[in-house]
């Protein structure tokens, strides 16, 4: 049973998941199945690259930070789907042996109008490192379910 729905989310609302160790064999490994530019596969690469060293791509930020908010929230949430990112922004390099962690700050909620069963609620992530160095921020809205539906 879920045990959140759009009615428990309210503006101005914070959560916070993490941290969560990001190893070099993490970043190895999604680089070599998803992501294989060389910056993100071999240290001399990132070395030479706009990133300065060895970083974790981008969508295995986006990835990890998914991972920690269905662990944290969303799991128990009556999650309908994503319904958009505004923004999404790559702000630092993910290094390896990086303790990442995610802020989500509740921004809105919208009652769907004609789709009484749902409503919109818009967030902001943020995902920092050990030493609070931005990382990653998005900004997307949630469809979730109404409670009254559900029962």
């Amino acid at each position: 049973m879920k045990k959140r729905f759009f009615e428990d989310f309210r503006p101005g609302m914070t959560m916070r998941f993490g941290p969560r160790l990001v190893t070099r064999e993490e970043i190895l490994g999604f680089a070599a199945e998803f992501d294989s530019q060389p910056m993100h596969l071999d240290e001399e690469a990132g070395r030479q690259s706009l990133l300065g060293g060895l970083a974790g791509s981008g969508w295995h930020t986006a990835s990890l930070m998914m991972r920690m908010l269905v662990d944290g929230l969303l799991a128990e949430t009556c999650m309908l789907g994503m319904s958009e990112v505004e923004e999404m922004r790559w702000l630092s390099p993910l290094r390896p042996e990086s303790r990442i962690a995610v802020a989500l700050q509740v921004l809105d909620t919208t009652a769907l109008e004609g789709h009484p069963a749902a409503g919109l609620v818009k967030i902001r992530c943020d995902v920092t490192d050990q030493f609070d160095t931005p990382v990653m921020g998005l900004t997307g809205a949630l469809k979730i379910g109404r409670r009254a539906a559900a029962s």
